[in-house]
């Protein structure tokens, strides 16, 4: 009795094994074949397509980078599935917990006045806060220090930051994500050493 499944599941392997043996095609094929699914997930978890974008490329570097664990008794679109969602999970998760530090550990609020008008930088200077975010962001790369500035204290969309800067908004996203951690990070070493 014929099985459609096996003809399918058949050309799979052999997809996959000429992947894994180095064939650009057979990646794009994958690619073409599983690329709307993983964007629909990502979606899901996103409610935005340009984050949507993003993180189908994510899971698409994931999945290559990890083509080599599928295991092939297994159902492949399964498999394709369950690695979108989790990496959506991780996505959603560390977004969050970086938003929770930011909130915690840095003000918005007291950022734009200090680099709003003079007199207001004078007046919050004298709080503990303000100086240990200044110290903080001193801390940070330059590039990073831009980025979180743009983002953060003159809420400037992510497109408009790619603009003015001249960049992918992939790379914006980045800088922002790796400069807020950086921030945390130079904030809890600043107070350990302070010992605040």
């Amino acid at each position: 009795m014929f099985d459609p499944s096996s003809v399918t599941t058949d050309a799979t392997d052999a997809l996959i094994q000429r992947c894994l043996g180095g064939d650009q095609t057979a990646w794009e094929d994958i690619v073409r074949q599983h690329r709307r699914k993983m964007f629909n997930i990502a979606y899901k978890f996103t409610g935005r397509h340009d984050e949507a974008e993003d993180l189908t490329q994510d899971i698409l570097l994931k999945i290559f980078k990890s083509l080599h664990t599928f295991d092939r008794r297994a159902n492949f679109q399964t498999w394709l599935v369950s690695v979108s969602r989790n990496l959506c999970i991780d996505h959603y998760r560390s977004v969050r917990k970086e938003r929770e530090t930011i909130d915690r550990d840095v003000d918005a609020g007291e950022l734009m006045y200090a680099a709003g008008g003079q007199s207001a930088y004078q007046a919050l200077e004298q709080r503990d806060r303000v100086g240990l975010l200044r110290k903080a962001m001193a801390e940070l790369p330059p590039t990073l220090r831009e980025a979180v500035v743009k983002r953060d204290i003159q809420e400037l969309s992510y497109q408009e930051i790619a603009d003015q800067l001249n960049l992918p908004e992939g790379t914006v996203k980045s800088r922002i994500n790796r400069g807020r951690t950086e921030l945390a990070r130079q904030v809890q070493r600043i107070r350990a050493e302070e010992g605040t």
